[in-house]
């Protein structure tokens, strides 16, 4: 997925304000579903979400104003009711790495009761 950096994206140096970079991975992790088949706003219709449990971001380069960001998105492992996620952006023109981070998601009914990840999920995920 690209990502433009505009003026909002930044800090008053020009710089990523560095809690944008979680935005960045949710959108880009919704693309990877949505060209999965899977549609994170259907599921949510039908009573069905993905919460966030756990996050981390580990920031390696700045990245500002103006720029062209890449994110890789991979999913690392499906267990029982958790999708585990890793992702990668890089400065687009330079391949220069800004950020490397991972996110923990947990199925969960209309209430936040945890649910089995639906086998129809897991075989789209896979292929």
């Amino acid at each position: 997925m690209i990502v433009k950096i505009y003026y909002q994206d930044t800090d008053c140096g020009g710089v990523v304000y560095y809690a944008n970079y979680l935005a960045y991975f949710e959108r880009a992790r919704t693309e990877w579903l949505n060209e999965k088949g899977i549609s994170v706003k259907q599921l949510a219709e039908k009573g069905l979400l993905f919460v966030v449990r756990h996050a981390e971001v580990d920031y390696k380069s700045p990245a500002h104003y103006g720029e062209i960001l890449e994110i890789h998105t991979c999913l690392e492992n499906i267990e029982k009711t958790r999708l585990a996620f890793s992702y990668k952006i890089e400065e687009k023109q330079n391949n220069r790495l800004i950020v490397t981070g991972k996110t923990t998601l947990v199925c969960v009914d209309a209430n936040l009761k945890p649910q089995r990840v639906p086998e129809e999920i897991r075989q789209r995920v896979s292929e």
